[in-house]
Protein backbone atom coordinates (compact mmCIF):
# COMPACT_ATOMS: atom_id res chain seq x y z
CA UNK A 1 0.00 0.00 0.00
CA UNK A 2 3.01 2.41 -0.26
CA UNK A 3 2.16 5.79 -1.41
CA UNK A 4 -1.68 4.87 -0.81
CA UNK A 5 -3.72 6.67 1.49
CA UNK A 6 -4.12 4.79 4.53
CA UNK A 7 -7.22 4.89 6.48
CA UNK A 8 -6.53 2.67 9.70
CA UNK A 9 -9.78 1.63 11.41
CA UNK A 10 -8.74 -2.11 12.74
CA UNK A 11 -7.53 -1.34 15.81
CA UNK A 12 -9.52 -4.06 18.16
CA UNK A 13 -7.07 -6.62 15.57
CA UNK A 14 -4.03 -4.52 16.45
CA UNK A 15 -2.80 -0.46 17.17
CA UNK A 16 0.09 1.68 16.08
CA UNK A 17 3.00 1.69 18.03
CA UNK A 18 2.59 4.94 19.40
CA UNK A 19 6.05 7.14 18.62
CA UNK A 20 6.72 7.73 22.57
CA UNK A 21 6.50 3.52 22.68
CA UNK A 22 8.87 3.43 20.10
CA UNK A 23 11.11 6.37 21.63
CA UNK A 24 11.11 4.63 25.70
CA UNK A 25 12.33 1.18 23.96
CA UNK A 26 15.00 2.18 21.97
CA UNK A 27 17.28 2.46 24.42
CA UNK A 28 17.04 -0.99 26.19
CA UNK A 29 17.64 -2.63 22.46
CA UNK A 30 21.17 -0.51 22.96
CA UNK A 31 23.07 0.58 25.68
CA UNK A 32 20.84 -0.53 28.45
CA UNK A 33 21.18 -4.46 27.97
CA UNK A 34 22.20 -5.88 30.91
CA UNK A 35 19.68 -8.52 32.18
CA UNK A 36 17.47 -7.03 34.86
CA UNK A 37 18.15 -10.45 37.46
CA UNK A 38 22.21 -9.96 37.08
CA UNK A 39 23.32 -8.75 40.92
CA UNK A 40 25.75 -5.75 39.47
CA UNK A 41 25.13 -2.03 38.98
CA UNK A 42 24.61 -2.29 35.00
CA UNK A 43 21.71 -4.99 35.60
CA UNK A 44 20.67 -3.57 37.90
CA UNK A 45 19.45 -0.10 36.42
CA UNK A 46 17.28 -2.10 34.08
CA UNK A 47 15.38 -3.49 36.88
CA UNK A 48 14.93 -0.48 37.88
CA UNK A 49 13.12 1.13 34.69
CA UNK A 50 11.23 -2.10 34.82
CA UNK A 51 9.99 -1.16 38.03
CA UNK A 52 8.96 1.83 36.50
CA UNK A 53 7.23 0.41 33.94
CA UNK A 54 5.44 -2.19 36.38
CA UNK A 55 4.09 0.94 38.44
CA UNK A 56 2.75 2.58 35.09
CA UNK A 57 0.81 -0.21 34.42
CA UNK A 58 -0.21 -0.63 38.15
CA UNK A 59 -1.87 3.22 38.19
CA UNK A 60 -3.64 2.40 34.60
CA UNK A 61 -5.28 -0.71 36.46
CA UNK A 62 -5.88 0.73 40.27
CA UNK A 63 -3.67 -1.99 41.81
CA UNK A 64 -0.40 -2.41 43.42
CA UNK A 65 2.48 -3.04 41.27
CA UNK A 66 3.24 -6.56 42.80
CA UNK A 67 -0.13 -7.90 41.57
CA UNK A 68 1.32 -7.32 37.88
CA UNK A 69 2.91 -10.97 35.76
CA UNK A 70 4.64 -9.51 33.01
CA UNK A 71 3.55 -12.07 30.03
CA UNK A 72 4.19 -12.66 26.37
CA UNK A 73 0.97 -11.78 25.08
CA UNK A 74 -2.90 -12.02 25.81
CA UNK A 75 -3.56 -15.37 24.90
CA UNK A 76 -0.79 -16.75 27.61
CA UNK A 77 -2.13 -14.53 30.17
CA UNK A 78 -5.69 -15.55 29.71
CA UNK A 79 -4.37 -19.48 29.57
CA UNK A 80 -2.31 -19.05 32.74
CA UNK A 81 -5.08 -17.52 34.78
CA UNK A 82 -7.67 -20.47 34.20
CA UNK A 83 -5.02 -23.16 34.72
CA UNK A 84 -3.31 -21.22 37.82
CA UNK A 85 -7.51 -21.55 38.75
CA UNK A 86 -7.80 -25.30 38.09
CA UNK A 87 -4.74 -26.23 39.61
CA UNK A 88 -5.15 -24.59 42.86
CA UNK A 89 -8.38 -25.94 43.32
CA UNK A 90 -7.71 -29.74 41.79
CA UNK A 91 -11.08 -30.36 43.88
CA UNK A 92 -13.15 -27.91 41.37
CA UNK A 93 -13.99 -29.09 37.84
CA UNK A 94 -16.40 -26.63 36.90
CA UNK A 95 -15.76 -23.46 34.45
CA UNK A 96 -18.20 -20.80 33.81
CA UNK A 97 -17.45 -18.75 30.66
CA UNK A 98 -19.44 -17.47 27.56
CA UNK A 99 -20.56 -18.26 24.45
CA UNK A 100 -18.96 -14.78 23.10
CA UNK A 101 -15.57 -15.26 24.55
CA UNK A 102 -12.15 -14.59 22.70
CA UNK A 103 -10.71 -17.43 21.19
CA UNK A 104 -8.10 -17.60 24.09
CA UNK A 105 -10.61 -18.37 26.27
CA UNK A 106 -13.38 -20.33 24.37
CA UNK A 107 -11.13 -22.75 22.65
CA UNK A 108 -9.06 -23.36 25.60
CA UNK A 109 -12.34 -24.06 27.80
CA UNK A 110 -13.67 -26.29 25.26
CA UNK A 111 -10.43 -28.00 25.46
CA UNK A 112 -11.01 -28.64 29.01
CA UNK A 113 -13.92 -30.00 28.63
CA UNK A 114 -12.44 -32.80 26.10
CA UNK A 115 -10.53 -33.66 29.17
CA UNK A 116 -13.22 -33.88 31.35
CA UNK A 117 -13.95 -30.96 32.93
CA UNK A 118 -17.54 -29.48 32.63
CA UNK A 119 -17.67 -25.92 31.13
CA UNK A 120 -20.69 -24.24 30.99
CA UNK A 121 -20.59 -21.23 28.63
CA UNK A 122 -23.28 -18.95 29.02
CA UNK A 123 -25.37 -17.42 25.98
CA UNK A 124 -26.53 -13.58 25.41
CA UNK A 125 -29.42 -12.03 24.03
CA UNK A 126 -29.94 -10.34 20.38
CA UNK A 127 -27.98 -7.34 21.95
CA UNK A 128 -24.64 -9.45 23.18
CA UNK A 129 -25.40 -9.02 26.64
CA UNK A 130 -25.81 -11.33 29.65
CA UNK A 131 -28.68 -12.28 32.28
CA UNK A 132 -27.23 -11.89 35.53
CA UNK A 133 -29.31 -14.35 36.98
CA UNK A 134 -28.46 -16.62 34.86
CA UNK A 135 -24.99 -16.18 35.81
CA UNK A 136 -25.66 -16.46 39.14
CA UNK A 137 -27.16 -19.67 38.64
CA UNK A 138 -24.64 -21.27 37.14
CA UNK A 139 -21.75 -20.74 39.27
CA UNK A 140 -21.62 -24.13 41.95
CA UNK A 141 -19.93 -25.27 44.90
CA UNK A 142 -17.79 -27.05 42.72
CA UNK A 143 -17.12 -23.83 40.15
CA UNK A 144 -13.30 -23.38 40.33
CA UNK A 145 -13.53 -20.15 37.87
CA UNK A 146 -15.54 -17.66 36.38
CA UNK A 147 -13.65 -16.39 33.12
CA UNK A 148 -16.01 -13.43 31.54
CA UNK A 149 -14.41 -10.67 28.94
CA UNK A 150 -14.93 -7.07 29.95
CA UNK A 151 -15.84 -5.46 26.47
CA UNK A 152 -16.19 -8.05 23.31
CA UNK A 153 -13.86 -7.60 21.08
CA UNK A 154 -16.71 -7.34 17.96
CA UNK A 155 -19.42 -5.47 19.11
CA UNK A 156 -17.41 -3.69 22.15
CA UNK A 157 -20.43 -4.83 24.36
CA UNK A 158 -19.20 -4.13 27.79
CA UNK A 159 -20.05 -6.65 30.25
CA UNK A 160 -20.94 -6.11 33.99
CA UNK A 161 -17.92 -7.53 35.23
CA UNK A 162 -17.40 -6.08 38.64
CA UNK A 163 -20.95 -7.48 39.47
CA UNK A 164 -20.10 -11.25 38.09
CA UNK A 165 -17.31 -10.85 39.93
CA UNK A 166 -18.60 -10.14 43.56
CA UNK A 167 -21.24 -13.28 42.62
CA UNK A 168 -18.08 -15.34 42.15
CA UNK A 169 -17.26 -14.15 45.41
CA UNK A 170 -19.74 -15.31 47.40
CA UNK A 171 -19.76 -18.27 45.97
CA UNK A 172 -16.27 -19.03 46.71
CA UNK A 173 -15.14 -19.37 42.81
CA UNK A 174 -12.16 -17.12 41.11
CA UNK A 175 -13.22 -15.00 38.84
CA UNK A 176 -11.06 -13.61 35.72
CA UNK A 177 -12.02 -11.08 32.74
CA UNK A 178 -9.98 -10.85 29.94
CA UNK A 179 -9.63 -7.36 29.37
CA UNK A 180 -7.87 -7.40 26.28
CA UNK A 181 -10.19 -4.18 24.73
CA UNK A 182 -11.07 -2.67 27.78
CA UNK A 183 -7.98 -1.41 28.85
CA UNK A 184 -7.16 1.81 28.01
CA UNK A 185 -10.61 2.98 26.63
CA UNK A 186 -13.04 2.74 29.98
CA UNK A 187 -11.89 3.85 33.40
CA UNK A 188 -10.81 0.74 35.33
CA UNK A 189 -10.12 0.94 39.25
CA UNK A 190 -8.98 -2.91 40.60
CA UNK A 191 -9.21 -1.88 43.89
CA UNK A 192 -12.45 -1.21 43.77
CA UNK A 193 -13.91 -4.47 42.74
CA UNK A 194 -13.62 -8.25 43.63
CA UNK A 195 -11.85 -9.19 40.21
CA UNK A 196 -9.13 -12.25 40.73
CA UNK A 197 -7.06 -11.78 37.89
CA UNK A 198 -7.21 -9.91 34.64
CA UNK A 199 -5.83 -10.02 30.52
CA UNK A 200 -4.30 -6.98 28.80
CA UNK A 201 -2.10 -7.21 25.49
CA UNK A 202 0.31 -4.82 24.87
CA UNK A 203 -0.72 -4.57 21.21
CA UNK A 204 -4.40 -3.09 21.90
CA UNK A 205 -3.06 -0.12 23.34
CA UNK A 206 -0.17 1.23 21.27
CA UNK A 207 2.21 -1.20 22.40
CA UNK A 208 4.21 -3.90 20.47
CA UNK A 209 3.16 -7.27 19.63
CA UNK A 210 4.52 -9.81 21.81
CA UNK A 211 3.85 -8.46 25.49
CA UNK A 212 0.64 -8.77 27.69
CA UNK A 213 -0.19 -8.91 31.34
CA UNK A 214 -1.46 -10.76 33.77
CA UNK A 215 -2.89 -8.84 37.02
CA UNK A 216 -3.49 -11.16 40.20
CA UNK A 217 -4.87 -10.42 43.28
CA UNK A 218 -2.95 -10.19 46.11
CA UNK A 219 -3.84 -13.50 48.22
CA UNK A 220 -5.76 -15.65 45.15
CA UNK A 221 -4.42 -18.72 44.60
CA UNK A 222 -1.69 -18.99 41.88
CA UNK A 223 0.17 -22.04 40.60
CA UNK A 224 3.20 -20.57 37.74
CA UNK A 225 1.88 -21.87 33.91
CA UNK A 226 5.65 -21.38 32.97
CA UNK A 227 8.05 -22.94 35.69
CA UNK A 228 12.16 -22.54 35.69
CA UNK A 229 13.36 -19.52 37.12
CA UNK A 230 12.45 -16.92 39.58
CA UNK A 231 11.30 -13.97 37.15
CA UNK A 232 8.00 -12.23 38.14
CA UNK A 233 8.64 -13.43 41.89
CA UNK A 234 8.44 -16.59 41.01
CA UNK A 235 5.08 -16.70 39.11
CA UNK A 236 6.34 -16.95 35.50
CA UNK A 237 9.77 -18.05 34.80
CA UNK A 238 11.77 -16.91 32.05
CA UNK A 239 14.26 -14.03 31.27
CA UNK A 240 12.06 -10.67 31.23
CA UNK A 241 11.28 -9.14 27.52
CA UNK A 242 12.45 -5.70 28.71
CA UNK A 243 12.30 -3.49 25.76
CA UNK A 244 8.91 -4.76 25.32
CA UNK A 245 8.05 -4.17 28.98
CA UNK A 246 9.42 -0.73 29.20
CA UNK A 247 7.22 -0.31 26.16
CA UNK A 248 4.24 -1.01 27.60
CA UNK A 249 4.79 0.64 30.44
CA UNK A 250 4.76 4.26 28.80
CA UNK A 251 1.80 2.61 26.65
CA UNK A 252 -0.22 2.49 29.91
CA UNK A 253 1.22 6.02 31.09
CA UNK A 254 -0.36 7.86 27.50
CA UNK A 255 -3.35 5.22 27.79
CA UNK A 256 -4.02 7.20 31.20
CA UNK A 257 -3.81 10.28 29.66
CA UNK A 258 -5.99 9.82 26.61
CA UNK A 259 -8.89 7.93 28.59
CA UNK A 260 -10.92 11.41 28.07
CA UNK A 261 -10.53 11.43 24.21
CA UNK A 262 -11.12 7.69 24.20
CA UNK A 263 -14.29 9.11 25.54
CA UNK A 264 -15.38 11.96 23.90
CA UNK A 265 -13.59 12.67 20.70
CA UNK A 266 -13.18 9.03 19.29
CA UNK A 267 -16.60 8.26 20.84
CA UNK A 268 -17.97 11.12 18.65
CA UNK A 269 -16.24 10.34 15.05
CA UNK A 270 -17.37 6.28 15.80
CA UNK A 271 -20.83 7.83 16.28
CA UNK A 272 -20.77 9.71 13.15
CA UNK A 273 -19.23 6.73 11.01
CA UNK A 274 -22.09 4.72 12.58
CA UNK A 275 -24.79 6.89 11.92
CA UNK A 276 -23.98 7.56 8.25
CA UNK A 277 -23.62 4.25 7.59
CA UNK A 278 -26.81 3.39 8.68
CA UNK A 279 -28.14 5.64 5.98
CA UNK A 280 -27.33 2.56 3.52
CA UNK A 281 -30.83 0.09 2.74
CA UNK A 282 -31.20 -3.02 4.74
CA UNK A 283 -27.99 -2.16 7.45
CA UNK A 284 -28.34 -2.76 11.60
CA UNK A 285 -25.58 -2.22 14.20
CA UNK A 286 -24.47 -5.02 15.95
CA UNK A 287 -24.67 -5.14 19.79
CA UNK A 288 -26.03 -3.00 22.72
CA UNK A 289 -25.50 0.64 21.51
CA UNK A 290 -25.29 2.05 24.77
CA UNK A 291 -23.13 -0.29 27.19
CA UNK A 292 -19.98 -0.78 24.81
CA UNK A 293 -16.77 0.80 24.16
CA UNK A 294 -16.66 4.20 22.63
CA UNK A 295 -14.27 3.04 19.69
CA UNK A 296 -16.40 0.19 18.24
CA UNK A 297 -18.86 -0.76 15.99
CA UNK A 298 -19.78 -3.98 14.36
CA UNK A 299 -22.39 -3.10 11.23
CA UNK A 300 -23.70 -5.68 9.29
CA UNK A 301 -25.41 -5.35 5.44
CA UNK A 302 -27.80 -7.43 4.99
CA UNK A 303 -27.30 -9.54 1.63
CA UNK A 304 -23.63 -8.96 1.00
CA UNK A 305 -20.45 -11.10 1.65
CA UNK A 306 -18.02 -9.12 4.62
CA UNK A 307 -14.87 -10.56 2.93
CA UNK A 308 -15.74 -8.92 -0.35
CA UNK A 309 -16.49 -5.53 1.53
CA UNK A 310 -13.42 -5.67 3.16
CA UNK A 311 -11.16 -6.67 -0.22
CA UNK A 312 -13.22 -3.27 -2.13
CA UNK A 313 -12.18 -1.21 0.97
CA UNK A 314 -8.79 -2.53 1.18
CA UNK A 315 -8.33 -1.01 -2.38
CA UNK A 316 -9.19 2.36 -0.82
CA UNK A 317 -6.58 2.23 1.61
CA UNK A 318 -9.37 1.50 4.19
CA UNK A 319 -8.53 -1.16 7.25
CA UNK A 320 -11.33 -3.31 8.25
CA UNK A 321 -12.19 -6.11 10.03
CA UNK A 322 -15.04 -9.03 9.91
CA UNK A 323 -14.35 -9.89 13.53
CA UNK A 324 -12.22 -11.07 15.39
CA UNK A 325 -8.83 -10.91 13.52
CA UNK A 326 -7.58 -14.10 15.33
CA UNK A 327 -10.33 -16.09 13.54
CA UNK A 328 -11.24 -14.23 9.99
CA UNK A 329 -9.41 -16.61 7.97
CA UNK A 330 -12.91 -18.74 8.33
CA UNK A 331 -15.39 -18.39 5.59
CA UNK A 332 -17.98 -19.16 8.75
CA UNK A 333 -19.84 -16.20 10.52
CA UNK A 334 -18.98 -15.00 13.44
CA UNK A 335 -19.32 -17.06 16.85
CA UNK A 336 -20.46 -13.78 18.13
CA UNK A 337 -22.61 -12.90 15.64
CA UNK A 338 -24.15 -17.06 16.07
CA UNK A 339 -24.74 -16.51 19.41
CA UNK A 340 -26.41 -13.29 19.54
CA UNK A 341 -28.72 -14.76 16.99
CA UNK A 342 -28.32 -12.02 14.04
CA UNK A 343 -29.69 -13.73 11.01
CA UNK A 344 -27.21 -15.23 8.44
CA UNK A 345 -27.94 -13.00 5.82
CA UNK A 346 -26.90 -10.27 8.16
CA UNK A 347 -24.16 -12.48 9.55
CA UNK A 348 -22.03 -12.72 6.40
CA UNK A 349 -21.90 -9.16 5.78
CA UNK A 350 -20.93 -8.04 9.20
CA UNK A 351 -17.62 -5.69 9.54
CA UNK A 352 -16.23 -4.29 12.05
CA UNK A 353 -14.59 -0.60 12.67
CA UNK A 354 -12.49 0.16 15.67
CA UNK A 355 -11.16 3.40 15.97
CA UNK A 356 -8.24 5.01 18.01
CA UNK A 357 -6.65 8.44 18.92
CA UNK A 358 -5.25 8.90 15.79
CA UNK A 359 -8.21 8.67 13.62
CA UNK A 360 -9.32 11.92 12.19
CA UNK A 361 -12.71 13.31 10.57
CA UNK A 362 -11.44 13.24 7.22
CA UNK A 363 -10.71 9.33 8.12
CA UNK A 364 -14.60 9.44 8.50
CA UNK A 365 -15.78 11.43 5.88
CA UNK A 366 -13.26 9.30 3.17
CA UNK A 367 -15.16 6.01 4.49
CA UNK A 368 -18.56 7.50 4.44
CA UNK A 369 -17.90 8.83 0.38
CA UNK A 370 -17.11 4.87 -0.62
CA UNK A 371 -19.23 2.88 1.37
CA UNK A 372 -22.81 3.45 -0.25
CA UNK A 373 -21.35 3.07 -3.46
CA UNK A 374 -19.07 -0.61 -2.43
CA UNK A 375 -22.67 -1.69 -1.19
CA UNK A 376 -24.90 -0.89 -3.84
CA UNK A 377 -22.12 -2.51 -6.40
CA UNK A 378 -22.13 -5.71 -4.24
CA UNK A 379 -25.61 -6.50 -3.78
CA UNK A 380 -26.36 -5.49 -7.59
CA UNK A 381 -24.63 -8.89 -8.07
CA UNK A 382 -25.74 -10.60 -5.45
CA UNK A 383 -28.77 -13.39 -5.76
CA UNK A 384 -29.57 -12.86 -2.48
CA UNK A 385 -30.26 -9.59 -2.85
CA UNK A 386 -32.50 -9.99 -5.64
CA UNK A 387 -34.39 -12.30 -4.17
CA UNK A 388 -34.95 -10.34 -1.00
CA UNK A 389 -36.00 -7.29 -2.87
CA UNK A 390 -38.58 -9.77 -5.25
CA UNK A 391 -40.06 -10.80 -2.13
CA UNK A 392 -40.70 -7.26 -1.12
CA UNK A 393 -41.87 -6.28 -4.61
CA UNK A 394 -44.51 -9.34 -4.35
CA UNK A 395 -45.54 -8.23 -0.69
CA UNK A 396 -46.63 -5.13 -1.14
Amino acid sequence: MSGQRVVYLDNNATTQVAPEVVAAMLPFFGEKYGNPSSMHAFGGQVAAHMAEARQKMADLLGCSPEEIIFTSCGTESDNTAINAALMSHPNKRHIVTTRVEHPAVLNYCQYLARKGYEVTFLPVDRQGNLDLNRVEDAIRDDTAIVSVMWANNETGVIFPVEEIAAMAKAKGAIFHTDAVQAVGKIPIDLSRTHIDMLSLSGHKLHAPKGIGVLYVRKGTPFVPYIRGGHQEHGRRAGTENVPYIIGIGKAAELAARHLEEENTRVKALRDKLEEGLLQIPRTMVNGDRERRLPNTCSVSFEFVEGESILLMLSDLGICASSGSACTSGSLEPSHVLRAMGVPFTAAHGSIRFSLSIYNTEEDIDYVLEHMPGIIARLREISPFWKEAQEKEAAAS
